[in-house]
């Protein structure tokens, strides 16, 4: 168990938490979400006590031990890849450690053989004997090369270190699983393999993760900082935020009878509760579920930009044909037809061919040969995954900077879109060149929706955004009426949203299919 009390921290001047008191249980995984800068990753590390707070205190069950996913990749760089998961159970390597010292002694004596008993009794208590066997198994789960065990880390790959940690973090059963945004730089295959290894931990877990389909699938509670406040709900991500705005919706029509607010409350509930994320849990959080009143639940004060995009021109029969499209040294003889209402996920083993074909297709580059036959009804628009050059040299307002995208000139008008995106007030009159990389997309999307365009292009459009944004996108591109081409690292958009798949890994053969992507899974496999 793990007891947060009373737990405040303020710097300079600013109030991250204010007596905040939670309490972690055996056979739960809490996700800990939030905006960013809010305090997330700072909070664990309270937790872990490498930061201490300002008052109050974190008490573990004694006897428990707490792993942590380290965030420095340079910190084993003079072990083994074998040795560095090893070391994430470090009283077992400690054990091991003045075992081989006492076996070592030329001069063992009566006394050192008792001691090493004791120590043999320990060493076999804590899983010694199984521990490189488990390590290694670990590795390979994630994986990495049988012949990269014994290599060094510091002449491992970047991604591959953070493998190794995570493999580390994972090791000999801890009481307690402290996970930093853990599936980053993890394929969709692994991250399948580390859902299902957390759906069977039977301890205790705490993450920070951007990643709503992980959350989705592996937390039990979601414990949401806000505005000086740590809240913990039941129920993963999407019931936590639907419950969310539900309860939002309510307390704007406050004439609403109490009795149609349970009504629509329990209805949710029951939805949800028949959808309990991990399966060892699953009727103890339906039951938990169902015993949840309306006085359970509180909007959050979380603000989402409201992306909603549509178009003005209805779509012909024709959209896009593309035939035996060639640029060297990114693909090859590539064919295939888009019709209306298709939403298309495109895979490739690199970003780069992805965001070239994109180019091509908007007309920003040129094929080496082949042809592309856009339909005459067919207005576009294109989020790239580069577009600073359409804000660092602009100094002008950023309703100056939307402005130039509008047919409606009227300030008010192109205030009411970046209100959308989220900003109001004296924030409209900040120049376009200082925006962070999270207000640029969104303000390529208010452009997107000015545009009203029947054929949407999206290069990876979550980068940059937190959950709140990258919530409301998944939600746009789920409504969205018209034709959807993109590529994304986010599975959970690639879930809700697309209806057909263009895999282009293989670079001699183009797998099309049509259907959802769980369905293209059962076919093909995990990507």
């Amino acid at each position: 168990m793990v007891q947060v009390s009373n737990i405040s921290l303020a710097f300079g001047g600013r109030t991250l938490y204010k007596e905040v008191n939670l309490k972690f249980t055996k056979g739960n995984c809490y996700g800990i979400i939030g905006a960013n800068g809010a305090g997330k990753s700072t909070f664990l590390k309270i937790l872990t006590g490498e930061l201490e707070a300002n008052t109050g205190e974190v008490f573990i069950s004694p006897g428990e031990r707490m792993s942590v996913l380290a965030q420095n990749q340079n910190a084993y760089d003079n072990e083994t890849v074998l040795d560095t998961v090893l070391l994430g159970h470090k009283r077992l390597m400690e054990i091991q450690k003045e075992k081989d010292e006492l076996y070592m002694k030329p001069d063992f004596n009566e006394d050192d053989g008792i001691r090493a008993g004791e120590l043999e009794t320990l060493f076999a208590e804590l899983g010694g004997w199984e521990a490189e066997s488990e390590a290694k198994n670990l590795l390979q789960n994630l994986g990495i090369n049988e012949s990269d065990y014994y290599t060094l880390m510091a002449d491992m790959d970047p991604k591959i270190k953070v493998k190794v940690l995570l493999a580390q973090a994972l090791f000999g059963n801890p009481d307690i699983l402290v996970l930093d945004e853990p599936t980053n730089n993890l394929d969709f295959k692994t991250t399948r393999w580390l859902e299902n290894f957390l759906l069977g931990f039977e301890n205790i877990v705490i993450i920070v993760s951007h990643n709503r389909h992980f959350l989705n699938k592996v937390c039990t509670h979601i414990c949401d900082v806000d505005y000086g406040q740590i809240n913990m709900y039941l129920g993963n991500y999407d019931f936590w935020y639907e419950t969310s705005q539900l309860m939002a919706r309510q307390l704007k029509d406050q004439n609403k009878k109490a009795e149609q607010r349970a009504k629509e409350l329990k209805e949710f509930i029951a939805r949800f509760s028949a959808n309990a994320s991990k399966s060892k849990q699953a009727t103890s959080r339906k039951k938990e579920l169902e015993r949840l009143t309306i006085e359970d639940i509180k909007p959050s004060s979380r603000k989402y930009p409201y992306i909603n995009f549509e178009f003005t021109q209805d779509i012909g029969k024709e959209v896009l044909k593309v035939e035996k499209l060639t640029k060297n040294g990114f693909f090859k003889n590539l064919s295939f037809n888009i019709e209306r209402d298709q939403k298309v996920v495109f895979f490739a083993k690199n970003n780069q061919i992805l965001s070239t074909l994109f180019n091509i297709l908007i007309g920003k580059d040129e094929a080496d040969s082949g042809e592309i036959r856009w339909g005459k009804t067919i207005s576009k628009s294109y989020l790239p995954q580069s577009y600073g050059e359409l804000f660092e040299k602009n100094d002008s307002s950023i309703v100056d900077w939307l402005r130039q995208y509008s047919k409606d000139q009227n300030e008010t008008f192109i205030r009411s879109w970046l209100g959308r995106m989220l900003f109001t007030g004296e924030e409209n009159l900040k120049p376009a060149n200082v925006l962070s990389g999270g207000e640029r997309v969104r303000c390529m999307f208010a452009k997107i929706m000015l545009e009203g365009s029947n054929v949407i292009i999206l290069d990876e459009p979550t980068n940059h955004l937190d959950l709140e944004s990258i919530t409301a996108l998944n939600k746009g591109m789920q409504n969205y009426k018209g034709v959807l081409l993109f590529s994304t690292h986010d599975q959970e958009i690639i879930e809700t949203v697309a209806n057909r798949i263009i895999d282009m890994t293989d670079e001699n053969k183009i797998i099309d299919f049509t259907g959802t992507y769980e369905e293209y899974v059962e076919k093909y496999g995990q990507k």
